[in-house]
């Protein structure tokens, strides 16, 4: 129920899982900030990518650990997301299956200046965090609407 860290050439791949939705609990939150810093120190490694599962990449937070100290431990989800906007090498999602809640906060880490957010079938466009949820969220209505 955490991560695993594998280096596939000179890429870092973080694989979320905490079945049956990779829940945000502690170990994986705990477990992405460490394979970050992981690849960070490592100098044959040039960039990051972290996984979920074909069913998931993160349907948010665990809701084993709700009315739980661990569900505000360090590290909390504002610091994982701190860990990915702030890395120096490339951190990519590659992202299947759902993205909710706390998985699209971790996912809206790639949103900043100089990255790219991609939600389905939209190209691809620079967002802040908070326009990239927004976009996501319109994104989705327009598709119910058209269905």
């Amino acid at each position: 129920m955490s991560t695993r860290y594998d280096v596939h050439g000179r890429v870092a791949v973080i694989a979320m899982h905490n079945p049956p939705v990779n829940g945000l609990g502690h170990a994986l939150r705990s477990g992405i900030v460490e394979g970050v810093r992981r690849a960070e120190a490592d100098p044959a490694v040039a960039a990051i990518v972290l996984i979920g599962t074909d069913r998931a990449f993160s349907g948010g937070a665990d809701i084993r650990e709700f009315n739980t100290p661990l569900a505000s431990a360090e590290p909390n989800l504002n610091t994982v997301i701190y860990h990915i906007e702030t890395a120096r090498k490339p951190v990519i999602a590659a992202i299947s299956g759902v993205a909710m809640g706390g998985g699209l906060a971790v996912i809206s880490a790639w949103s900043g200046p100089e990255r790219r957010s991609r939600c389905p079938r939209s190209s691809s466009a620079s967002f802040p965090a908070p326009a990239a949820r927004s976009a996501c969220r319109a994104w989705s209505a327009r598709r119910r609407r058209s269905t």
